[in-house]
């Protein structure tokens, strides 16, 4: 069977190649690759998404040497899910079960850590367009968040931390200010500029302010610019899938 771009065979096989893609986890050296296949396997074929999560589960659960490199990779990746994929019902308390446990028996580990991160990842988590791209894997394997630089008209920029569940909308959060497709002036999407990262909020004020809005009846609208395209990102849009499509 097609799903997207590519060939996948039926949902058994595919199933078996989930669980080797997973054992080969441990021992490889740049595990973000593997990792994205993965979830891009689940985006596509949506009825393997409870079986990665019960095979992550099983692999996190007694594993031979807690907290080694080896288990650490399970937890990443069970992150990387839970910031991209939702469970079934009975999955999900499943999965609550076993970050209960995990967080009651290794307080203060590495395990318990990602436990509470997934924990919150999943009550914020409503699905996505994209899975995530390399740079956000290196980065919530970390349990950190991303950065984006949004450039606004002339050569002002300003950094953006932002986490995976973050959308276009929450960049002017809190201000009084919209968001409208195609309103001007606009701010555009990019990468690259080396100042220390600001909140949504942090940039709405900072954008409000910039572009003469404090007491103007115009909104604002985030852009994504490439060298192939220039759209405006829409307010439920999250950010983190306008990297992946950069990637």
């Amino acid at each position: 069977a097609a799903a997207g771009a590519r060939r996948y065979a039926p949902l058994r096989d595919e199933a078996v190649k989930l669980f080797n893609s997973l054992q080969q986890l441990e021992a490889e050296r740049e595990p973000a690759p593997l990792m994205q296949g993965v979830l891009q396997t689940c985006l596509d074929l949506p009825p393997l998404v409870d079986e990665v999560y019960c095979q992550l589960v099983k692999q996190t659960t007694e594993p031979p040497a807690p907290g080694a490199q080896g288990d650490l990779r399970y937890w990443q990746l069970l992150t990387c899910m839970s910031c991209t994929f939702v469970p079934s019902a009975p999955v999900l308390r499943f999965l609550r079960a076993h970050l209960d446990r995990t967080e009651s028996r290794c307080p203060s580990s590495e395990m318990a850590k990602y436990a509470g991160f997934i924990r919150a990842a999943l009550g914020k988590t409503r699905g996505r367009q994209c899975v995530p791209s390399l740079e956000e894997i290196v980065v919530l394997a970390r349990r950190q968040e991303m950065v984006c630089t949004v450039h606004c008209p002339g050569a002002a920029a300003c950094r953006v931390a932002f986490s995976s569940h973050t959308t276009a909308a929450e960049v002017s959060a809190g201000t009084g200010i919209g968001h409208r497709a195609g309103a001007l002036p606009r701010a555009r999407v990019l990468r690259g500029h080396r100042r220390a990262p600001l909140s949504p909020a942090q940039v709405a004020r900072e954008l409000v302010s910039r572009l003469g809005l404090s007491q103007s009846p115009n909104l604002f609208a985030l852009y994504e610019q490439s060298r192939l395209r220039e759209q405006p990102v829409g307010s439920a849009t999250l950010l983190a899938d306008v990297l992946t499509r950069f990637e």
